[in-house]
């Protein structure tokens, strides 16, 4: 990470956390030099950066400013949201994309507002093919697809004939929910195994793969949503290794992978040798749920199909978005924007751990908290059976503390564990603390 982001994303945490509260004075320019060991134009630059996405001004001869803003009066009550799962609207690159977006038309001015190609904007692709060697996904542009977010590429997939001539669909339990809802409502093939936050049961996953009709196994090896662990190195080359001894494909769903920060942990897709993972991308939950750009990485064996069945779809994905991404992750853009939401997630990752393992400590014969080696922006809660996770979330409703539980992730059939899910992309750091003693209290207070 460059040093000007890091002390940008350190200066924009103490704002928003409120330490620097709205009109106050910042530390001078040779302070923070200090403080930090950087350079005087180091410290400049990050504090110009600051000052563009308006969270700062200056005052010659005098210093820089938090920006005053409008916050909630203390009369009002405000919700804490455990629930929700899309990124933070506080760290949304507005101005940066803004940027983009005026600049791809002036770019390519007619180009966008025409209908473009199936595949996507063959320059954008250009840009993803580069990108994606960062993740350790080493392929040709023939084999990268645009598609509309992951949930497009996951639809056409689950629609399109295999060329292992198969028909059954294996899915982890708990998994996507949007998926299940799709494969339901369509009537389509398929079957569950279940996933714990200690992974599967691999003897369990080659039986399916032996004696079932498996024609593609999707599956979130890092970030699982709504678990929020990550198969080890081991995992991932042994789901690799059985996908092609009984010729099932594998779906990849990395929607999270922008936030790894260990550069060991490869994707599946990176173990593959024999063409059989498909790796899906997408760039919403780094950047803003609207953008809607997402990448399917297939081997040559589904191309052509994937290609006609995209085109019947939809004919393209939105040409403007494309451009804008292009000019995004050209510009170096991206990647500052990726240090600082992987510095704001992590700072709140840590504090939802040490939270809720001071919570299991208390609570230790009624919830079951396994986090893992990896940290997640999300993860779940296993309650004690006698409890009500549907009873919990109203008890939290009441004091403005937002929770889910992760039926609605389960296949209608599967038989579900009694989890709730905790998600911190909407909370701020200070308020996990606050939710996960009130949590606490909830469930003393409905068992005892």
């Amino acid at each position: 990470m460059q040093k000007y982001v890091e002390l940008m994303n350190q200066l924009q945490s103490l704002i928003e956390s409120r330490f620097y509260k709205e009109g106050d004075k910042l530390p001078s320019i040779r302070i923070l030099a200090e403080q930090h060991s950087l350079s005087k134009s180091t410290v400049i630059r990050a504090l110009n950066e600051l000052e563009k996405q308006h969270m700062i001004y200056s005052v010659p001869k005098s210093g820089y400013y938090v920006v005053k803003t409008t916050h909630l009066s203390d009369s009002q009550k405000r919700v804490i949201d455990f629930a929700a799962s899309s990124p933070d609207p506080d760290v949304f690159p507005y101005l940066d994309f803004q940027h983009c977006i005026n600049k791809a038309i002036d770019i390519y001015k007619n180009d966008l507002f025409i209908y473009g190609t199936p595949k996507g904007l063959p320059s954008l692709i250009e840009v993803i093919q580069k990108e994606l060697v960062n993740s350790q996904v080493f392929t040709r542009s023939s084999n990268i697809f645009i598609t509309s977010g992951v949930q497009q590429g996951l639809a056409l997939l689950a629609s399109l004939p295999f060329p292992n001539h198969k028909q059954k669909i294996l899915i982890e339990q708990p998994s996507y929910h949007l998926f299940i809802q799709y494969l339901e409502v369509h009537q389509l093939p398929v079957i569950g195994i279940e996933r714990t936050a200690n992974g599967i049961d691999f003897a369990h996953l080659e039986h399916l793969f032996q004696t079932e009709d498996i024609k593609f196994f999707y599956t979130m090896p890092r970030f699982h949503n709504p678990l929020g662990s990550s198969y080890t190195e081991k995992e991932k080359k042994r789901i690799v290794d059985l996908a092609e001894k009984y010729d099932v494909f594998i779906i990849e769903d990395d929607y999270l992978g922008d936030l790894e920060e260990n550069r060991k942990a490869d994707p599946l897709f990176s173990y593959d040798t024999s063409e059989h993972v498909i790796y899906l991308k997408s760039f919403s939950k780094m950047i803003f749920p609207g953008l809607r750009v997402g990448v399917a990485v297939l081997p040559d064996s589904l191309t052509e199909m994937f290609n006609q069945f995209k085109r019947l779809i939809d004919i393209d994905s939105s040409m403007l978005s494309q451009a804008a991404l292009e000019i995004y992750l050209k510009s170096g853009m991206f990647e500052r924007h990726k240090q600082k939401i992987r510095f704001s997630y992590g700072e709140r990752s840590c504090q939802l751990y040490t939270s809720l393992q001071e919570v299991s400590r208390s609570l230790e014969d009624l919830i079951c908290f396994n986090s893992g080696d990896q940290l997640c922006v999300h993860t779940h809660l296993e309650l004690n059976r006698k409890l009500s996770v549907s009873r919990i979330i109203r008890s939290m409703k009441k004091h403005n503390i937002l929770l889910e539980s992760v039926d609605m992730h389960y296949l209608s059939f599967f038989k579900k564990r009694n989890l709730l899910k905790i998600n911190t992309s909407n909370v701020k750091k200070e308020d996990i603390h606050h939710g996960m003693n009130l949590l606490k209290h909830v469930i003393e207070t409905a068992y005892y």
